[in-house]
């Protein structure tokens, strides 16, 4: 077989021209639709759909509109304009509303995970109901009058909703014996009451992407993807353009932003710099999470800028999936520790439950700290290792 030898004086030679961002666009649109087409087979569209076809579906065209946005985004140059501005806030507005249910499921399962272990009752969540509680435990102190002991009971016998997934249901078989016991009374009431909240929000979060799904404006970007699966608006430089200019911009971001992150902190374990304002009476998220998240967002267009370059053959970054997990990690125990918060401000809960849902909170910005510990020596290792 005939090899290709590169003239070193070709300025070209090696590069990747807009051809390749064409056909990974395209890739993209091609999975967007089949993700479409079988959410709609699974009964994805309407509003008992819970199953695990459609729940898959729907993470899938998430995943497919986040890379066509990001490609978007990264390589807007080669692009025609008007068209990638006009669809890249409607990617961004259906990824982020098809996202929100799945986000508020998994922060349940972390929180009552949480509960569990810090209460020392070893419970699988298989083996309880959706609040992990066994039903003694989530009706202890109902008669003592407060707002969550009410809560409580409620929560006792959970039953789907219409438009609900349906694992939001009662427990399948009876529950485990802890290790230690039951949870205590505050434990378990806090676990009610997170689990109301949540499954409320996990509920409307569900009936909103029912709506989203059905309306015009979904229907527009689905004609745009449409499209895009068979024509890109490339512009005329494309053709001979080189992408790597665009994706190491890319990755120049995402080295500014880690190197403005407190790094030097972060190294050192249990330095409690998460929990700093902790106590604060703003119930805004932490004013300190906002540069991670970012991190977080430029590790991604980062990373599929490099898909856009190397393709499915291209070869596996592990730093960049460890540095990804931990950033994930990151968000999620901030976001726990925010719903855990958020829980704590209900009105004339008990003095045991505002306690329990403390604790729970700041466990989770321990979690968040115990990332970017995790992030540090991540990126720290792949940096001195970097030739």
């Amino acid at each position: 077989m005939a090899q290709q030898h590169l003239d070193p004086t070709d300025p070209m030679a090696g590069a990747v021209t807009g051809d390749a961002l064409a056909g990974y666009l395209r890739a993209q649109a091609t999975e967007f639709l089949r993700a479409l087409r079988m959410h709609r087979e699974t009964g994805g569209g309407t509003a008992n759909g819970g199953s695990e076809e459609s729940v898959d579906a729907a993470r899938a065209l998430r995943r497919s509109a986040r890379r066509i946005s990001a490609s978007l985004h990264t390589f807007r140059p080669l692009l025609d304009t008007d068209w990638s501005e006009a669809i890249r806030p409607e990617l961004a507005w259906l990824s982020g509303t098809l996202a929100l249910e799945h986000a508020y499921a998994a922060r349940l399962e972390r929180l009552l995970l949480a509960l569990h272990r810090l209460s020392g009752a070893a419970v699988l969540p298989a083996q309880t109901g959706i609040a992990g509680l066994p039903a003694a435990s989530r009706t202890a102190g109902a008669g003592s009058g407060s707002t969550d002991a009410a809560t409580g009971g409620r929560a006792a016998g959970v039953v789907p909703q219409k438009g609900e997934p349906a694992d939001a249901g009662p427990p399948a078989h009876p529950a485990a014996t802890p290790e230690r016991g039951n949870l205590t009374v505050g434990a378990a009431k806090a676990g009610a009451l997170l689990e109301r909240q949540l499954t409320l929000a996990r509920t409307r979060a569900h009936s909103t992407a029912l709506q989203a799904l059905g309306s015009s404006r979904f229907h527009a970007v689905a004609d745009n993807i449409a499209v895009l699966a068979s024509e890109v608006p490339l512009t005329p430089a494309a053709a001979t353009a080189d992408l790597r200019p665009l994706a190491g911009a890319a990755e120049e971001r995402l080295t500014d932003a880690v190197t403005a992150l407190p790094l030097v902190t972060a190294g050192h374990p249990y330095n409690a710099e998460a929990l700093i304002h902790g106590l604060s009476p703003d119930p805004a998220p932490h004013p300190q999470d906002a540069p991670w998240h970012q991190v977080r967002l430029l590790l991604r267009l980062h990373r599929y800028a490099r898909e856009v370059l190397h393709g499915d053959s291209g070869p596996v970054d592990v730093r960049l999936l460890a540095t990804g997990q931990s950033l994930n990690r990151h968000r999620d125990a901030s976001e726990a520790a925010a719903a855990a918060a958020q829980a704590a401000r209900t009105p004339r809960i008990a003095p045991a439950t505002a306690y329990a849902l403390g604790v729970l909170h700041a466990d989770q910005r321990h979690e968040v700290e115990a990332a970017r510990f995790a992030f540090q020596q991540s990126w720290e290792r792949q940096t001195v290792g970097t030739p």
